[in-house]
């Protein structure tokens, strides 16, 4: 497969049916169970950052918080075919950029999966223990 230009770009809840289609790739069957539901999420979301192949959507990052202290990555997806381009990579880097003076960047990954711990460690992220701070959740 050769790999065509990727352009990265915001955009919002117009993209729904591209949004459940990469989660659906990924296996992340929690979030397809009310489109209506993802689409409020997609819209109360600070930010929204895709990586498109024309008008295809092949990635995303979607971040929650109050754009101030407390960035929290809650989704991070490329799909399949266009994994290790380096989009994931940038997602998560113009992200960073972007809030580089927020007092808290944080995400969570299941800790048994290697390939994500694998790449946020590659990108220069540590686990909350490796940084003083410890998380919790019901």
């Amino acid at each position: 497969r050769s790999f065509p230009m990727i352009t990265y770009r915001a955009f919002g809840a117009e993209q729904l049916p591209q949004v459940l289609s990469l989660y659906r790739d990924a296996g992340w069957t929690a979030y397809l169970d009310s489109g209506e539901r993802m689409s409020r999420a997609l819209e109360r979301s600070l930010f929204l950052l895709g990586a498109f192949e024309e008008e295809t959507l092949v990635g995303f990052i979607r971040c929650v918080g109050d754009g101030e202290h407390i960035l929290y990555v809650q989704d991070l997806l490329v799909s399949a075919a266009c994994r290790r381009q380096g989009i994931g990579q940038t997602l998560l880097r113009r992200t960073m950029e972007r809030y580089s003076g927020i007092r808290m960047f944080t995400l969570v990954t299941d800790a048994s999966d290697r390939n994500s711990n694998a790449f946020y460690t590659a990108v220069g992220m540590r686990r909350w223990e490796e940084s003083g701070y410890t998380g919790y959740c019901r």
